[in-house]
């Protein structure tokens, strides 16, 4: 397997740290609204988070009946230019990053920070799943025709009994356990609308996680995040080819 490299024009679209948590019974949305005058400064605008909630009723001689509501589960907070945004719910904690990516370091900082003023508000009984999520949006020239097996080495593969040639549009997903981290990695693949007519945009998804009970400040949650985000990139690097390499770097 390759070794990660840190690449000057990497296609991260988005990066998530995310954290399920137990809370309290006596934890509510509108205890969330404590967090706003922390961050408030980072994170000027506040939005409510629903969840939908469904049901299907059904008695023999009866039609079907649907009942379908939405509740508020908590607050988004998002930054200037809404580069962050950090999420705050009955669920447990989200922080995303959107493009232009900058570092591993600053992000699970960030997080840190952001978790640590979650904490303290909502005193959550434990974490009950750990994860890390990046989602990478590659570019392919085409201005000549194109294989993806010499840009990506995890493809769809086309029985040969069926008509040959590039793929126009596909949706793959992987669920790959890791055992050695005891937690599973999920790899979605996809082409996206591209940008341009001279260009092929894949979505290249790799979440990573573990469904496990930890104490809530427990600092092998932490290192454990560390760890996962050093597999997604070993993943990331075995699933390229040198001809993606080239244009990232």
């Amino acid at each position: 397997m390759q070794k990660p490299k840190r690449y000057s024009r990497a296609p991260i679209a988005e990066a998530i740290i995310d954290l399920r948590v137990s809370l309290p019974e006596t934890v509510l949305p509108e205890t969330f609204q404590a967090i706003h005058s922390r961050i408030q400064q980072d994170f000027p605008v506040v939005q409510p988070c629903y969840k939908g909630v469904g049901a299907v009723f059904y008695e023999p001689g009866v039609n079907f009946t649907v009942d379908s509501s939405e509740r508020q589960i908590g607050l988004w907070f998002h930054s200037e230019g809404n580069l962050q945004i950090f999420q705050a719910t009955l669920e447990g904690f989200t922080f995303n990053r959107l493009a232009p990516y900058t570092s591993w370091s600053e992000i699970s900082a960030t997080a840190r920070r952001l978790w640590n003023i979650y904490k303290e508000i909502c005193q959550p009984l434990s974490v009950v799943r750990a994860a890390i999520r990046y989602i990478n949006q590659i570019h392919i020239p085409t201005k000549e025709a194109i294989e993806l097996r010499d840009y990506l080495r995890v493809l769809p593969e086309v029985s040969p009994d069926l008509p040959q040639g590039s793929l126009q549009n596909f949706f793959m997903q992987l669920q790959i356990p890791q055992p050695d981290l005891d937690c599973m990695l999920v790899i979605n693949e996809a082409i996206a609308p591209p940008l341009s007519q001279e260009e092929m945009t894949i979505i290249f998804d790799l979440d990573l996680f573990r469904q496990h009970v930890w104490e809530s400040d427990d600092e092998g949650i932490w290192l454990f995040l560390n760890r996962l985000r050093q597999r997604k990139n070993e993943v990331f690097e075995a699933s390229i080819t040198d001809k993606i390499r080239e244009l990232i770097d």
